[in-house]
């Protein structure tokens, strides 16, 4: 049974109900809308036709928002505009109008206040570069590095610029109003610099949706966001290596050594942590991964990420499903070999860590079958799911639904509804019995349970080792 989890991007390759329930099938975890492209009566669509048919199959998926963020893009242009190495370039803000033959305007007023002389400003993806030369009220004067053909509407990255922008945009926060709205179980936050960004969301989310908390995934995704990573990731619920921006923004040469590092640190603060973007990027066009996707998304598999994402390729790929076919492959494969051993460096830091750790170190140390955890809000759950048990599958029952789906983003759990009964060991025997009705157990296997256990009608956390008849 594979441990890492998949999330995919919806899109017209994908978002129609015959898909929709293959990818269920196939092991899809987490369903991602992303709101740079997604439409609200889209996303309403998509998300009631993801819960009938998750309801179906019995098999818990998530939900995720990604937010479009604040962006930098160039204006609209009448024509491409071909550009080469030397040619003088200006950028404009304001509607001012340019004397120099080559330029666009941008979306963002104060860029000219923002950047300065010397700095690099990236086009396109980074397909084309420029240098700024000097810089007026309202105009940047560049010069041109690299090659490429400039088109309307370009994203733009100020790599090291600290930009005056928003948190949340107007769009941002009527794309929150409807993650509430539909239950949504994660919001991935883009174009994180500081910790107070995930503490504005976090306020936002607290004002509109008290009652049920949605998890906050921070995407890192520029040079500020790598320096503040810390704070970031204590201020989040878990955090998204946005590998497409970030290796625009960081030296390429930096990024493995910067994905290693982020979920190094987030797997010793038991924080969820995603790999995402280009994982299987020639397979938008083509029906096998290279060798170097194949590589790629070992290595995330190999670190013990969380979860590994799917973007371009089932949103607008030819090949969606087989995508996910090759993920499952890879990730079922490399787990059999082992881990970085990351979650080792973990401190266990009160009774309850101690007793979470204990029962993973026995599963381990029997070669478990199973590890049973009853959990009503996940928190019990995740922290076995942190400790990274090495050979035993997790499953939590739980008898909310929220907290069912939320546990669709933690490594190694299957989570499972149940009714808990004032006796432990009446939940408890339920749940044997729905695994074994699921075939998911059998007579003989192994089990560790983390339970309740009634003494003198007191009731105490304890760790139990049974062998299913």
């Amino acid at each position: 049974m594979r441990r890492t989890k998949i999330i995919i991007t919806l899109g017209p390759s994908t978002d129609f109900p015959e898909m929709l329930e293959k990818l269920i099938e196939n092991g899809v975890s987490i369903f991602r809308l992303n709101m740079s492209h997604a439409k609200h009566d889209w996303v309403r669509r998509v998300c009631t036709d993801i819960k009938a048919i998750s309801a179906k199959l019995d098999k818990a998926v998530g939900l995720m928002l990604d937010t479009q963020g604040p962006e930098i893009r160039t204006g609209e242009l009448g024509e491409a505009l071909q550009l080469k190495p030397g040619d003088k370039f200006d950028f404009t803000v304001r509607g001012t109008v340019s004397q120099e033959e080559k330029s666009v305007d941008t979306n963002y007023d104060d860029m000219v206040n923002d950047i300065n002389v010397g700095d690099v400003v990236l086009v396109d993806s980074g397909v084309i570069r420029m240098k700024v030369l000097s810089k007026e009220e309202k105009q940047i004067h560049c010069e041109v590095l690299t090659q490429g053909s400039l088109t309307s509407r370009r994203h733009i990255n100020l790599p090291g610029v600290k930009v005056n922008l928003p948190a949340l945009t107007a769009k941002d926060i009527a794309d929150v109003d409807l993650a509430v709205e539909l239950k949504m179980d994660y919001i991935a936050l883009s174009f994180v610099r500081e910790a107070q960004d995930v503490s504005t969301l976090r306020a936002l989310l607290k004002a509109k949706s008290p009652d049920r908390a949605i998890r906050i995934i921070a995407k890192i995704e520029d040079q500020l966001a790598v320096q503040n990573f810390d704070s970031i990731m204590h201020a989040s619920d878990g955090i998204m290596v946005a590998r497409g921006d970030l290796g625009i923004e960081c030296p390429y040469e930096e990024l493995p050594i910067i994905q290693r590092r982020i979920v190094k640190e987030c797997l010793k603060h038991k924080k969820r942590v995603i790999v995402a973007t280009h994982m299987l990027e020639s397979m938008i066009q083509n029906p096998m991964p290279t060798r170097a996707e194949i590589t790629d998304v070992a290595n995330a598999v190999h670190e013990q990420a969380d979860a590994i994402m799917l973007s371009g390729e089932t949103s607008v790929g030819r090949y969606p499903l087989e995508c996910i076919q090759v993920m499952d492959r890879i990730a079922e494969r490399i787990e059999r070999s082992g881990g970085a051993g990351f979650a080792e460096a973990i401190e266990v830091t009160t009774p309850r860590d101690a007793l979470i750790n204990s029962a993973v170190q026995l599963a381990n140390n029997i070669r478990a079958d199973a590890l049973l955890v009853f959990t009503r809000h996940g928190f019990v759950a995740s922290l076995a799911g942190a400790f990274r048990p090495r050979y035993t599958p997790i499953y939590a029952f739980s008898p909310d639904a929220d907290c069912i789906t939320r546990l669709t983003l933690r490594w190694g759990i299957t989570p499972i509804s149940l009714a808990f009964s004032d006796d432990p060991e009446q939940t408890v025997s339920n749940a044997i019995q729905k695994l074994t009705d699921k075939h998911l157990i059998k007579s003989k296997d192994k089990l560790v349970i983390i339970t309740d256990m009634v003494v003198q009608k007191e009731k105490f956390d304890a760790i139990q080792l049974r062998i299913v008849k």
